[in-house]
């Protein structure tokens, strides 16, 4: 950094982490993590509720987690701007419950009442938030909070909403990864391309930077919102389930209290098993005997390698994306503390051909990176400039149902991008604004983001009003569309609010189904769209034909094109032969109408002479 941060003005840098959450300040002798009284950075993302209402977070809520666990709750951050009816599937494995509430969105049940993923979210941060003041002595309001580069618009926005409610000012949203990428050491000072791999508790990034001249700016972004450590635990939990001792026991199976025994047990066991090649624990899950379960490295890693490749393609695709290769990386770091796994680091390396970067500490890599940003927001140094990027593309919903794209994948951030659209009806007074993210050509292959009206249209023929929209997206990676009719200057806008985030097979499946589909999609979409035209000569040129007085023979052979065009729509033609009676119509049409204008022309010369 070039100049310290100004002191009057204090920002932290927050990691919301799905395992634990931690905070870090810029200080003028660098990014330095704040601990709590007893020496620990880190904060359980858990909260608990009790009995007598109170109710605790991160260690003590970790503490009581075997104790009570179905008032217990961990992972929420997977819960955030998602819907129950995705998570149906992945909350079996839970001890608490998960509901689907108002529009759908994920609820977490607690006795009588219930709690949005915002509010549980908020819990934790708010810890964070009374550990940072009473470490600074000083009380913390503005923030820079991190979040997965895969998070979609809905996960973003939920993310601020959390830290509204926890009583802080989100200044900024920061991607994981382009945050670790600082904590690395890696300033700016020095050209070059960095692969930031991120393998967390709850979530997967994998993002490509370039660095030149202070300038950090993401190239490509690929991950899995509900890919993580979490998962290896759960594998190994079904292991365990799975033998021959815990088998027997119908309770391991059913209580709330034996699954979170089993749950902890497995991730105890993953850290041992990175250390060692066999590890055992006993397993006490509430009878009057202990359960002695070993478990081979091998075996878990055979158990969690499908997860492990799946990462690695997710970081074969961010570099496909970015047009490099892995030759051409001048750095691979580790993110995250699942990284410390012997397999992630050994695929990783086989895949890059050289050892990653482990001189940071996984777990606190992001909170550095974070207060790095929080320092340039705070005055600091003005030599170094973050880009990132758009995961997926955004775009409205057009005539046929296709989705144009107005902001594309994997664009920097922030951006605007407008593009002017007009009505297909005439006398039309609304239109209906339905925005979409994906890859695909059509809406039913995309997803729906949100929608709204712009009303007050003039009632003129289709395609005569002119609808102007914006897409803005700002620094934080949360959209927000504007339409405005520019004849009248009527206005309507919408800020997207969290609706439902991305399921586990959409994220990875989306980008994945616009390449195996790309021929047929542009097959369709070019069908919708010599069709729409189609319609639009119809019913033009059958109206220019009412208005005018062209000779019996002119008009007959403009009515007969006409009536085949027609015909053609209705019988559902290829693309092909509906183009080209489109082009014959339109080179009549024109003839015809060269010929009106020239007459017109010799008519008011003759007169003026």
């Amino acid at each position: 950094m070039s100049k310290s941060p100004d002191s009057d003005r204090l920002i932290l840098g927050i990691d919301l982490g799905t395992t634990n959450s931690l905070a870090a300040l810029m200080t003028a002798s660098g990014p330095q993590v704040i601990r709590a009284q007893d020496g620990s950075a880190l904060i359980p993302s858990v909260v608990s509720f009790a009995a007598d209402g109170s109710v605790l977070v991160g260690q003590e809520a970790k503490a009581r987690a075997l104790q009570d666990p179905e008032n217990t709750i961990y992972s929420v951050k997977r819960l955030l701007g998602r819907s129950g009816e995705e998570l149906q599937k992945e909350s079996e494995g839970l001890a608490y419950t998960v509901t689907a509430g108002d529009r759908g969105l994920a609820r977490v049940s607690i006795g009588e009442s219930s709690y949005s993923p915002e509010e549980i979210s908020a819990r934790i941060l708010g810890e964070v938030k009374r550990t940072a003041s009473a470490a600074l002595q000083r009380e913390v309001r503005d923030v820079v909070v991190t979040v997965p580069a895969y998070f979609d618009d809905a996960q973003r926005q939920a993310t601020k909403d959390a830290a509204e409610l926890a009583g802080l000012q989100c200044l900024r949203i920061v991607n994981e990864p382009t945050a670790a990428s600082l904590a690395y050491g890696i300033d700016g000072s020095k050209d070059g391309r960095v692969l930031v791999y991120d393998l967390g508790g709850g979530t997967f990034d994998v993002s490509i930077l370039r660095i030149q001249d202070g300038v950090f700016r993401v190239l490509a972004t690929a991950g899995n919102t509900q890919l993580g450590g979490d998962d290896f635990d759960r594998l190994l939990a079904e292991r365990m389930l799975g033998s021959a001792k815990l088998a027997s026991s119908a309770l391991a199976a059913s209580d709330p209290f034996a699954l979170q025994t089993i749950r902890r047990s497995a991730e105890q066991l993953k850290v041992l098993l990175s250390e060692t090649e066999i590890a055992s624990i006993s397993i006490d899950i509430g009878g009057e005997e202990s359960v002695e379960f070993s478990i081979a490295r091998q075996e878990f890693e055979d158990l969690i390698r499908p997860l492990i490749d799946e990462t690695l393609d997710c970081c074969r695709r961010a570099l496909a994306d970015a047009e490099l290769t892995i030759e051409d990386m001048d750095e691979v770091v580790l993110v995250g503390g699942s990284t410390r796994l012997p397999l992630v680091r050994k695929s990783l390396a086989d895949l890059t051909g050289r050892a990653p970067n482990c001189e940071v500490d996984p777990d606190t890599a992001v909170a550095q990176g974070a207060a790095i940003q929080a320092g340039i927001l705070a005055g600091g140094s003005a030599d170094l400039l973050l880009l990132d990027v758009i995961p997926l593309s955004l775009g409205l919903e057009t005539m046929g149902g296709v989705v144009s794209k107005l902001i594309m994948r994997n664009a920097t951030i922030p951006a605007s991008v407008t593009e002017e659209f007009s009505t297909q009806v005439d006398n039309q007074t609304a239109v209906d604004i339905n925005i979409y993210q994906g890859e695909r050509e059509k809406v039913e292959d995309c997803r729906k983001l949100a929608a709204f009206k712009l009303r007050g249209l003039p009632p003129l023929p289709a395609g005569l009003p002119r609808v102007e929209v914006t897409f803005l997206v700002d620094e934080n990676g949360v959209l927000r569309v504007l339409a405005r009719e520019l004849r009248t200057g009527t206005e309507a806008s919408i800020q997207v609010l969290p609706s439902f985030g991305l399921s586990r097979e959409e994220v990875r499946d989306m980008v994945h189904d616009s390449i195996e589909q790309a021929i047929p999609d542009l097959r369709a979409r070019a069908l919708i769209e010599v069709q729409n035209k189609a319609r639009a000569m119809v019913v033009g040129t059958r109206r220019a034909l009412e208005l005018s007085d062209l000779p019996g023979d002119e008009s007959w052979s403009l009515r007969a094109a006409v009536d085949d065009l027609d015909r053609l729509l209705s019988d559902g033609v290829d693309e092909a032969t509906l183009n080209g009676a489109v082009d014959k119509l339109s080179a009549l049409s024109m003839q015809i109408a060269d010929d009106m204008i020239s007459s017109a022309v010799t008519k008011a010369l003759r007169e003026e002479a």
